[in-house]
C-alpha cells in the first residue's frame, strides 16, 4: 500500500502541475465521447491501453464486463448506461473484453462458483456465451480450451444486451450512437476488434484504425 501513497503524492506534485489546466476545466463538468465498459481485473488499464486523457473516457467496470439485459430493476450499471448515452451523450460504446479472463472461466465452469453465490448468479448473464459456444462447437460441457471462444462471444452478446436500453436503442435509431466489440490481450498488448464484414475480431492496427477513422468521418 506505501506505493499507493507515494503515487498520490507523486501525483500531486508532478502529474498535477504539468495538466493543471485541463483538470481545472474538468473541474467544471465533463463531455466524453466514448462509454468503456470493461472487466474489473487489475491488469487492465482503459487510459492506459487507449492512450487517452482524463474526461476522454466515461468508464464502467465490473466482472466479465458485463452489461445486464435492460429490467425494471435498477442497478448500477443500467443507470450509468442510461448516464452516459441520455445525459452525456457520448457517441460510441465499446464492451471490452480480455484474455485470461478469470469471470469466463468461472462462466465456463459455474459449477465451481458454489462457495460464490454472487458471482455465480452475475455470470448467470453470461449463459448465452456459452450455449453459443456449445452449441458450435458441439458438445455439452465446455473445458478452459474454449477460453477465447468463450471471451469474444460474450463481448458480442453483451453488445446484444446494451440494445435493449432504450436510451441506447434510441440513440442507435438515430445513428447518434456507434456499439463496438474489443479483446484485450493481455501479454501481447494486441486488441481486437470485431467486424460485421467479416464476423470475427480482427488486430486493430494502425491501418484499421485510419480506415475506422475514415468512414467516420465520412458518416459525419
Amino acid at each position: 500500500m506505501d506505493h499507493v501513497f507515494s503515487g498520490v503524492t507523486k501525483f500531486q506534485k508532478e502529474v498535477y502541475p504539468s495538466k493543471k489546466a485541463t483538470f481545472q476545466k474538468l473541474a467544471n463538468g465533463q463531455n466524453p465521447e466514448v462509454l468503456f465498459i470493461t472487466c474489473s481485473d487489475s491488469r487492465i488499464d482503459p487510459n492506459l491501453v487507449t492512450q487517452t486523457e482524463p474526461g476522454e473516457l466515461f468508464i464502467c467496470r465490473n466482472a466479465g464486463n458485463i452489461v445486464p439485459p435492460h429490467s425494471n430493476q435498477t442497478g448500477g450499471m443500467t443507470a450509468s448506461i442510461e448516464f452516459a448515452v441520455a445525459a452525456l451523450g457520448v457517441s460510441h460504446i465499446v464492451v471490452c473484453g480480455h484474455t485470461d479472463c478469470g469471470a469466463m472461466k468461472g462462466a465456463i465452469n459455474p459449477e465451481g462458483l458454489d462457495s460464490l453465490p454472487h458471482v455465480k448468479e452475475w455470470l448467470g448473464h453470461c449463459r448465452a456465451a456459452t450455449d453459443v459456444v456449445k452449441e458450435r462447437c458441439g458438445h455439452d460441457k465446455l473445458s478452459i480450451d474454449d477460453l477465447e471462444a468463450v471471451t469474444k462471444e460474450n463481448v458480442l452478446q453483451q453488445i446484444q444486451h446494451l440494445r435493449t436500453h432504450p436510451a441506447v436503442a434510441a440513440k442507435i435509431a438515430t445513428g447518434q450512437v456507434e456499439l463496438h466489440g474489443w479483446v484485450y490481450n493481455i501479454g501481447s498488448g494486441d486488441m481486437l476488434c470485431y467486424s460485421s464484414e467479416t464476423g470475427d475480431f480482427i488486430t486493430m492496427d494502425q491501418s484499421e484504425a485510419e480506415a475506422r477513422f475514415k468512414r467516420a468521418n465520412a458518416a459525419e
